[in-house]
């Protein structure tokens, strides 16, 4: 057999189980993250004959939150007997026939911010582009305004319903970037408030420092502006970033316009010797040298990347050939919300053996959704992945994007049992109702979190 059971299970007191069966099909993407071809593999388990009450049938078996075993209900069940898991004290969870896959797992959103932007769609409408509106002090700028009104209490309501929203979709880890405070007090707030919800649950949250978001107002009436800006980060944002202790990762947007590439470096460079691991916004709007910057730097993930340079792709490429990948993770429905027409070279990246993986870019501008499996669906209708793709890039890619890959993202014995149930009979059906309420069921670390009421 496949499956392995984790030894341990003999003491007669101790946490209880949960046993999933009753599946048609269960997506493990076991054995890392993927690349290249193995990108298509979803290491699924199916059904015989498509039957989910076949005894042979998939089952996932969970103790005390980590996923003990996935294999044949048959050979599944006496394993964990006679590895000292009494089957009685497992709950069992039906999935009628369903689709079992890992937790979905969000690398790049913009979690936390106050009020909407929705006079902007109107504005794109007529003509008007991203930089165009962000220099009249719309975009940005004017979620940073109110933001930096809006009291803890105000952000985390606001968190506490959008993360209910991304969990009715089969999310259970997302990242969560500041950035649209620009002030020191704003920044540590978003930061504490991402940290708050995290602990709250039932989502993982991460929180990553953006103060590199954009210049802020305030220096933008002077002729050093952003290079003024770039000190106070580095001389004093960062440092009181450090102190609280929140933020897990740091990220520029390393843009024209925005901020250049060396900008980004010394901005990256102090964060990471101050215990921040690097990702970086790059190459959303034009070739801005962000891809070269995140291998030079060993960010682990380079994202956006609508318009990365021929110099770029081939750094990621070679990244990856040399052992020491960065994850390329693609917002397709950033670019289709913006209207534009080219979207990131998924296709090249994926034949270059880059690793890659999909995120909502969740935000009040320019991607305001909150549903992963609405992106899978972009992502395969513009970037021409393939359904088993765009799975294996919500999942174990996207775990690795966060440096979580030996914890989530994945159904094998030791991760977390974080795991959805599809009301649909096979994985490649996920991306295909756009907008669907497939979810019924999502487990996180072997609780059942969220069920869908029954039609």
């Amino acid at each position: 057999m496949g499956f392995r059971v984790i030894q341990g299970g003999r003491a007669p007191e101790g946490p209880s189980g949960l046993l999933v069966e009753g599946a048609a099909e269960v997506v493990t993407m076991a054995g890392g993250p993927r690349s290249g071809t193995a990108l298509n593999d979803p290491a699924a388990i199916v059904a015989p004959g498509g039957e989910p009450r076949d005894p042979a049938a998939p089952a996932v078996a969970c103790w005390d939150g980590r996923v003990l075993a996935v294999g044949p209900r048959d050979e599944l069940l006496p394993a964990l007997e006679g590895s000292g898991y009494p089957l009685e004290r497992f709950a069992r969870l039906d999935a009628a026939g369903g689709t079992v896959t890992p937790g979905l797992v969000d690398p790049h959103t913009h979690l936390l911010f106050g009020g909407s932007r929705e006079a902007e769609l109107v504005l794109r409408q007529r003509g008007a582009g991203y930089l165009e509106i962000l220099a009249a002090g719309g975009g940005i700028l004017s979620t940073v305004e109110a933001t930096r009104g809006a009291s803890k209490e105000a952000l985390l309501e606001h968190g506490r319903r959008w993360l209910g929203e991304m969990l009715s979709h089969g999310t259970t880890t997302v990242e969560a970037k500041s950035g649209y405070g620009l002030d020191l007090p704003t920044e540590l707030r978003l930061l504490e408030v991402a940290h708050q919800l995290g602990e709250e649950g039932p989502i993982d949250v991460l929180p990553t420092w953006l103060g590199a978001h954009a210049v802020p107002p305030e220096f933008r009436t002077r002729p050093d502006g952003t290079e003024a800006y770039v000190r106070y980060l580095l001389e004093e944002q960062l440092p009181g970033v450090a102190a609280q202790g929140r933020a897990r990762f740091a990220d520029v947007f390393c843009e024209g316009g925005v901020f250049t590439p060396d900008q980004s470096r010394r901005i990256l460079s102090e964060a990471a010797r101050l215990g921040l691991q690097p990702r970086l916004h790059a190459d959303e709007l034009a070739p801005s040298g962000g891809a070269e910057l995140a291998v030079e730097l060993g960010a682990l993930s380079a994202d956006h990347l609508a318009a990365p340079s021929a110099e770029g792709s081939e750094a990621l490429a070679h990244a990856a050939s040399d052992g020491h990948p960065v994850v390329a993770v693609l917002l397709p429905a950033t670019t289709w919300f913006l209207m534009h027409d080219h979207y990131a070279p998924a296709r090249t990246l994926v034949d270059r053996g880059v690793p890659i993986a999909l995120a909502t870019d969740f935000n009040p501008g320019t991607s305001p959704t909150a549903s992963l499996p609405l992106v899978m669906t972009v992502a395969c209708l513009t970037l021409k992945l393939s359904p088993s793709e765009a799975l294996a890039a919500c999942t174990v890619n996207s775990a690795a994007a966060l440096g979580l890959a030996e914890e989530v993202g994945s159904l094998e014995a030791g991760r977390s049992a974080d795991l959805v149930i599809w009301g649909v009979p096979n994985h490649r059906q996920i991306p295909y109702w756009p907008g669907a309420a497939l979810v019924r069921t999502v487990v996180k670390r072997g609780r059942v979190v969220f069920e869908r009421p029954p039609a």
